[in-house]
């Protein structure tokens, strides 16, 4: 009986320390999948950073500071500015929570800008530069993701991404206490391309901060879209009528507004 009883003991200790291997081998893999943040520096303190305009087709509803630079602040259009009585910034309306600023405003704002506008380049090269080891991750759905659900890693595409159905940005597979090391990283050549009606969902606590679309094209939300994550565009970004994001557009040429609503995420 006690012979019976010590090997229970040695079987049940055996399965536990063979558990627990296979816990640290689940949580190993997972580290081996965490990226890093892309880091914004400066241009993470902009909802709307652009390099050659805003415009906007009334009313949207911005939340959060708009900038452009090194263009000057009639690039910023229907958005009736009224300019500070110290000239530093201008507010709007569309603009809540938040100011507009060109470098073409007084003080210090112009070298504020140009350390921005750095920082947001700076962070584009980093994201179109994530290795991604993963060959099940490259051209995904030949660029189609629609359906689809992305977990936390790097996605890389040689063509546009079109989203044509809902897709889910997933980040289940990480401890509550590990959500904001679920970082996405959607790397294209080409556009994005976010059909009307159609919507990025966020799952298992997945957060907009951490999702980075690094476009080398265009962007454009279709109408009643709504779009989670931070926007890192070489080019154009172009909100339809009734669209939305959560997030960030940081763009290198323009950002059009067709009555959207834009809305910076949480640090």
């Amino acid at each position: 009986m006690l012979f019976s009883k010590s090997c229970r003991f040695v079987l049940f200790f055996a399965s536990l320390l063979s558990a627990n291997a296979e816990t640290v081998r689940g949580v190993q893999k997972e580290r081996e999948l965490t990226e890093l943040k892309v880091e914004l520096g400066t241009a993470g303190s902009y909802t709307i950073l652009t390099k050659s305009g805003i415009s906007t087709v009334p009313d949207s509803a911005i939340t959060g500071d708009i900038a452009v630079s090194p263009i000057a602040a009639a690039a910023m259009t229907g958005f009736s500015l009224i300019l500070d009585s110290e000239g530093t910034f201008s507010t709007s309306t569309q603009v809540t929570a938040g100011k507009a600023y060109a470098p073409d405003y007084a003080g210090n704002t112009s070298t504020l800008l140009t350390t921005a506008i750095s920082d947001m380049e700076t962070a584009y090269t980093d994201a179109a530069g994530r290795l991604n080891p993963d060959a099940a991750r490259i051209n995904l759905g030949a660029g189609e993701i629609g359906s689809l659900t992305l977990t936390p890693g790097v996605y890389t595409f040689g063509s546009s991404v079109n989203i044509n159905n809902a897709v889910y940005i997933d980040a289940s597979s990480f401890a509550e206490q590990d959500k904001d090391d679920a970082i996405f990283i959607i790397q294209m050549t080409g556009d994005l391309m976010l059909a009307a009606n159609q919507q990025v969902i966020l799952q298992g606590g997945a957060l907009a901060k951490n999702i980075f679309w690094q476009v080398a094209g265009n962007v454009e939300v279709g109408a009643d879209a709504t779009m989670e994550g931070i926007i890192l565009a070489k080019t154009a970004v172009t909100f339809i009528t009734g669209s939305a994001l959560n997030g960030r557009v940081l763009a290198q040429t323009a950002c059009d507004l067709q009555q959207a609503t834009i809305t910076g995420p949480s640090i």
